[in-house]
């Protein structure tokens, strides 16, 4: 990888979920710790997965990873630091302020965005303060899917602007003393991330037109924020050397197709390609190779062609189901780029096939659910929950029900406390709530968001319904009645997607473990692109199909009660015709 070559004092990776980007970040660091450098790696994702990756139980604080001696590790826990961000800004007033106005300030730090830019202050004090790293060369930072990253790469701006215009005093942070006292730390964040010989955005992306898409827009939003020395990594290029294999040559034709049709942003970026690697990426041994790349699997994984202990049930199955209920709401759920949109979509249509009004919906910020059905299907209708458009429509609600009695001096109050981030937060939350009360007359599909920013939403159905009720004269039946629904199996069935990988397959696990401590339990988990499931011969797919079977007998041996499979297709799962492909009925494994 070049750009360990040259690398910046901080490396910071991003990019669309599932694309590699903490196996990069882990290959990068222990690159640069194997040179006798002194490195620090650091998770900001809610959902980070560095522990299984490194071998290591890793904290808030650096810890050394076994095996390479000038590593050490870190996760920042959103949540851990939003207790201990609540801490700071109410402890300075107990004893001094009622008790009534102590809780009134922790229910205004009980939203989603508290744990966001207390998620930035820990982040920002490792970028931000030069003394806090003083002991490493280098700090690499692991971060969140996309639009988790840039939330968090905007907060600074966003909050040192509202701290600029607020003249009430108090915010859904709490106390603006509090966030006041940050502001010299944020400009510093910002000025680090910003200079081209302290900082590199590494884009990570995958050899496919939707990943580099995405990757594109990252560029561009990125630069928009004056971060411009960034380098483009696309991971898990293959090249089909044996010709004789369709599964092969239409696994290399799509990564050339898209490389081809690179976005002229990423096409002036220098560029570091990574092959495809027949094992997982688990441990620092794995880890190495991906810097060593080696171009074939070894002999003995080449013989591992078993088979599945018992077939799965095809995606038409499920569906077959999910349609005997009549109505409802179908959720996709899991980390991010497992496939969420495209088993949405294909469930979404074969549900319109059979007649049924179906409304395919998406909370996620990258929103590729058009792309994916791309061509009109009768009885399906298609949309996405817009933060801009949701959060100017509640601002005109609550300016027109909360606003209506005010005078000017109140109603200036009022408009200064909606261009509060929190109020985006709210305003989604509420299209959430409205879109999931349409399944009570027909079928909804959501492709819901990668697994943190899903988890904050349904989270807020009992964190922001204070915030709600403050503000607007009536909170809307749909909001009181999301939690009962989102409970009730007979009226949504949440399916988590996952891929045949490790981490994928214990990150939906972890995911199901908090849904079911919150009374909502998984009615199936799908796992998508499996090449355990297809006919492929080339030996380094063989390989990682065998690599998959593990993965996928754990799934079956207690995670889940009904477990579907689709392949990964010849036929990109675009449009009606590569929808109906994910249908069909998954072969038994390597080679059958």
């Amino acid at each position: 990888m070049r750009f360990v070559d040259a690398a910046t004092r901080n490396l910071f990776f991003t990019g669309k979920g599932g694309v590699g980007k903490t196996s990069l970040a882990c290959a990068a660091a222990i690159a640069l710790a194997d040179r006798g450098r002194r490195v620090l790696l650091v998770s900001t994702d809610p959902a980070s997965n560095l522990d299984e990756v490194l071998g290591v139980t890793l904290n808030g604080t650096p810890t050394a990873v076994p095996g390479v001696p000038a590593l050490s590790a870190l996760n920042l826990d959103p949540l851990e630091a939003a207790r201990a961000y609540r801490e700071r800004m109410v402890a300075p007033y107990r004893g001094l302020l009622p008790e009534a106005a102590l809780t009134s300030i922790e229910e205004q730090l009980s939203g989603a965005c508290t744990v966001e830019v207390a998620a930035f202050d820990e982040f920002s004090r490792l970028l931000g303060h030069p003394e806090a790293t003083a002991g490493f060369d280098h700090v690499i930072f692991d971060t969140a899917p996309t639009g988790h990253t840039l939330r968090l790469l905007t907060l600074p701006s966003a909050w040192t602007g509202f701290i600029n215009t607020n003249t009430t005093g108090t915010s859904c942070l709490g106390p603006l003393a509090g966030l006041e006292a940050q502001r010299a730390l944020y400009d510093a964040t910002v000025c680090a991330l910003a200079n081209r010989a302290f900082t590199t955005l590494v884009l990570v992306a995958r050899p496919d037109r939707s990943s580099l898409k995405e990757a594109a827009r990252t560029s561009a939003e990125l630069s928009a924020l004056g971060l411009t020395n960034q380098h483009l990594v696309v991971n898990g290029v293959f090249a089909a050397n044996d010709s004789r294999d369709p599964v092969a040559r239409a696994l290399a034709a799509r990564g050339e197709d898209a490389l081809a049709a690179i976005p002229e942003v990423l096409g002036s970026l220098e560029r570091t390609e990574v092959p495809l690697l027949a094992h997982n990426l688990i441990g620092v041994d794995a880890v190495r190779q991906v810097i060593d790349h080696p171009s074939q699997p070894s002999g003995a994984v080449l013989t591992a062609r078993a088979s599945l202990t018992a077939p799965l049930l095809s995606l038409s199955s499920l569906v077959d189901t999910i349609a005997s209920a009549g109505r409802g709401v179908v959720m996709t759920m899991g980390k991010g780029g497992v496939g969420k949109t495209s088993v949405a979509a294909a469930i979404a249509v074969d549900l319109a096939r059979r007649g049924h009004a179906v409304h395919l919906s998406t909370t996620d910020p990258a929103a590729h659910v058009a792309d994916t059905v791309s061509d009109g299907v009768q009885g399906l209708r298609v949309s996405r929950i817009d933060p801009c458009a949701e959060t100017e429509r509640y601002r005109e609600e609550v300016l027109a029900t909360a606003g209506a009695g005010l005078d000017a001096a109140g109603r200036a109050l009022l408009e200064e406390d909606l261009r509060s981030p929190c109020t985006e937060e709210v305003a989604v939350f509420r299209a959430f709530a409205a879109v999931v009360a349409e399944g009570a007359n027909g079928y909804v599909v959501l492709d819901t968001a990668p697994t943190g920013h899903t988890l904050l939403l349904l989270d807020a159905a009992e964190a922001y319904h204070r915030e709600v009720l403050r503000q607007a004269s009536a909170m809307p039946e749909s909001v009181w009645q999301l939690l009962p629904r989102l409970r009730d199996p007979e009226f949504t069935r949440v399916i988590l997607v996952t891929l045949p990988e490790a981490t994928p397959v214990h990150e939906a696990r972890r995911l199901q473990e908090d849904l079911d401590r919150a009374g909502i339990h998984p009615y199936a988990w799908v796992v998508n692109q499996s090449l355990a499931l297809t006919t492929a011969a080339n030996p380094l797919l063989v390989a990682r199909g065998a690599h998959e079977l593990g993965y996928i007998d754990e799934v079956r041996g207690g995670l889940a009660t009904r477990i579907a499979g689709v392949p990964w297709l010849t036929l990109p799962p675009i449009g009606p015709a590569g929808l109906r492909a994910m249908l069909q009925t998954p072969l038994d494994g390597p080679g059958a």
